[in-house]
């Protein structure tokens, strides 16, 4: 039996564009993040104005997806008469994948012949969001429900994450780094260069001294990557550090073409949260991770 109609679903910590969302018709689920004690849906809060009260010391933290929240996101599209393909945050950054096991397992006992294809992306931030937008591509092509959630499979690996950030202490604060590691590289300008693994954590792949050279050195490992794929688009994600944005948007293009859809957005509160003010993060598609 062909695929009936079916929704893409994902999370907020795909840090898109607002606008984009709306264009694919995707169907987003947030995550919590508190600042200064008070709790706000992820995207709720302005970004500039969180990052800023960051910036001055404000604390932090975030919330995953909870069963409950998942069930109602889920039942809500199928009593609308659709399957669900839900492409979640990684497994090694979140629960949230959990979660919506759980819900997809309860709800699927309520509407047997239903379909709910849940994916871990072992991706993060906008290089969840770069995944979902190429699925997309492919559901507008035509591609159905199962075939999708096997390309999703095939490729998420390929998916590739490159981060630094400005400032250590953020690091230090969510246990990624220890406080000498966060001292020593604030007093010699040190910044690290990340990526997420194929286990889908956030790990350190080197430091480099200075901001500008930890941005180009995104590029050149990016050109080490990508041979042999095809980058019409890729994705930059910032935390309220827009001209940073521009200049690797700009290294980009020299290095892929002119033509690349450069699709740049605000790091998310609750991706944000860990990372703080001045991250910047390159996603494409590569060899490897």
């Amino acid at each position: 039996m062909a695929d009936r109609n079916y929704i893409l679903m994902s999370d907020s910590t795909c840090d898109l564009p607002p606008e984009l969302y709306d264009q694919m018709g995707v169907k987003i689920m947030k995550l919590t993040f508190e600042i200064d004690g008070v709790a706000h849906p992820d995207g709720d809060l302005d970004y500039h104005e969180f990052y800023e009260r960051m910036r001055k010391g404000a604390p932090t933290k975030t919330s995953q997806i909870s069963p409950s929240q998942a069930e109602t996101a889920f039942e809500k599209v199928l009593a609308e008469g659709n399957d669900i393909l839900y492409l979640c945050f990684s497994s090694g950054l979140s629960g949230s994948f959990n979660s919506a096991c759980i819900a997809r397992d309860n709800l699927l006992e309520k509407y047997p012949d239903r379909k709910i294809v849940c994916v871990d992306s072992l991706c993060a931030s906008t290089g969840e969001g770069l995944l979902l937008y190429k699925a997309w591509e492919k559901k507008k092509e035509g591609m159905g429900l199962e075939e999708l959630a096997r390309w999703l499979e095939d490729n998420k690996l390929h998916l590739c994450h490159l981060f630094t950030v400005d400032d250590l202490v953020y690091l230090h604060r969510g246990g990624r780094i220890s406080k000498a590691t966060a001292i020593a590289g604030a007093v010699l300008g040190i910044k690290p260069i990340l990526h997420v693994d194929d286990e889908g954590r956030l790990v350190a792949i080197g430091k480099v001294r200075g901001r500008k050279q930890s941005l180009n050195k995104l590029v050149e490992l990016m050109e080490e990557r990508v041979k042999g794929y095809d980058n019409p688009v890729v994705a930059i994600c910032q935390g309220d550090c827009w001209g940073d944005a521009d200049y690797v948007a700009d290294l980009a293009r020299k290095k892929l073409g002119q033509n690349i859809k450069v699709i740049i957005s605000y790091t998310g509160s609750v991706i944000g949260a860990h990372s703080g003010p001045g991250t910047l993060a390159f996603f494409f598609m590569g060899e490897k991770r």
